[in-house]
């Protein structure tokens, strides 16, 4: 899926969200939920799948935009002709800079992908990690998570 996400990136960013991945949507019921919290109701569920299709939306045309200052700039860096060294360092930081948030919108844009698949499964709010629920509120508040805070903490203190 990650493979064409460059060349599809064009083609895909003023088309909108694509429809649903999975053969069938899972039932609200169907989610995991910590013991003790309230399973979730299809208008939840509705408005998880709003956040994420229209965070999809924003990032594929942050991409697109992204892609079209790299443009840019990489055809403002040519042969340097009259531009100072500082010229030259400042363009190379901004080249960079550009690069850098590109990368991170496409990392969010495949975790969000992958949320919304996870959601069309029903294996949205279930660790990937141990395969307990994460939490409901945990998932509200962290659409993309993937993992419960404990396995979380441990990611976090390996890394």
């Amino acid at each position: 899926m990650a493979a064409k996400k460059t060349a599809d990136m064009e083609a895909t960013a003023g088309a909108g969200v694509p429809p649903a991945r999975g053969l069938a949507e899972a039932a609200p019921e169907d989610l995991a939920v910590r013991p003790g919290e309230e399973p979730w109701t299809a208008e939840e569920v509705a408005e998880a799948r709003a956040e994420l299709e229209g965070e999809i939306h924003r990032l594929q045309h942050e991409l697109a935009a992204s892609e079209t200052a790299l443009t840019g700039l990489m055809r403002d860096s040519g042969d340097g002709a009259g531009h100072d060294e500082a010229d030259t360092g400042t363009k190379n930081i901004t080249r960079e800079h550009e690069m850098a948030l590109a990368a991170n919108a496409r990392a969010t844009l495949e975790q969000t992908e992958h949320a919304l698949e996870r959601l069309d499964t029903g294996t949205y709010g279930l660790c990937e990690v141990c395969g307990k629920p994460i939490g409901k509120a945990r998932m509200q508040a962290f659409p993309r998570a993937t993992l419960c805070v404990e396995d979380k903490q441990k990611q976090e203190r390996r890394g």
